[in-house]
């Protein structure tokens, strides 16, 4: 497979069903890796019952029970994606925060503009979130820049969860030595992609707050991230980072 979108699921059945649609109607051939943390409402039933179906080779399916974390569900997925021998690795959410449109867009940054990461930035050309709350839009908006200050990083949306990773980061980058689970995992992917000297590329997306079904935010997943960033930096000092 060229082209792979990982999906971590908890409790998504009313979106489940229709971002697969949207993702596999692209003009372009996607493969979709659904990472479900035991939903009890369902979610993996759907998707095994498309996979039975009209998607039978193009979606997949890791199960595990209970909720594990974001970071480990993506760790997870990588690893899938590097043994399937995909090139090219999204992440995306659910509840079409995500535009899967915009998938293409973060493809061609790779494939044709010569990045190893592209990134959907909601930041890099001012602030393009929809249907957030004000106090929202300025704590993502402030961490983001609070975490580029901090590490050091040229990246406006540090935070992101929309994402295109080559394959050859991936099996660069030491996935076992990530250790963030939580909204923190995805400052430390990029963190490591930059110390690890891989082209990056904000990509300008629109982010819309989900319709249908519960956001999985809390404040203390923006603790985690916080505070977190300073652990990553302490700890970037006496690591040695594998090069590009």
């Amino acid at each position: 497979m060229e082209r792979l979108v990982i999906i971590p699921t908890y409790n998504e059945k009313e979106n489940i069903a229709a971002i697969i649609d949207a993702v596999m109607n692209l003009p372009l051939k996607f493969d979709i890796l659904v990472i479900d943390d035991g939903s009890p409402d369902g979610t993996a039933d759907i998707v095994k019952s498309l996979m039975a179906g009209k998607y039978k080779d193009r979606l997949h399916i890791i199960e595990r029970s209970g909720k594990q974390g974001l970071g480990t569900a993506y760790i997870a997925g990588f690893k899938w994606a590097i043994e399937h021998k995909a090139e090219y690795i999204f992440e995306m959410d659910a509840d079409f925060s995500h535009n899967p449109q915009d998938l293409l867009k973060l493809y061609d940054a790779c494939a044709n503009e010569g990045a190893d990461l592209a990134i959907g930035s909601r930041y890099v050309t001012g602030v393009n979130v929809v249907n957030w709350p004000m106090s929202r839009v300025l704590m993502s908006y402030f961490a983001s820049k609070y975490v580029r200050t901090v590490l050091g990083v040229n990246i406006h949306d540090t935070t992101a969860g929309f994402v295109c990773y080559r394959r050859h980061l991936l099996e660069t980058i030491e996935l076992d030595k990530i250790r963030f689970k939580g909204y923190a995992f995805q400052i430390e992917m990029k963190f490591t992609a930059s110390k690890c000297g891989f082209a990056i590329k904000e990509v300008p997306i629109v982010f819309v707050n989900r319709v249908l079904g519960t956001s999985k935010m809390s404040g203390g997943i923006f603790s985690e991230a916080l505070l977190g960033v300073i652990r990553l930096k302490i700890s970037s000092w006496f690591r040695k980072y594998p090069r590009k």
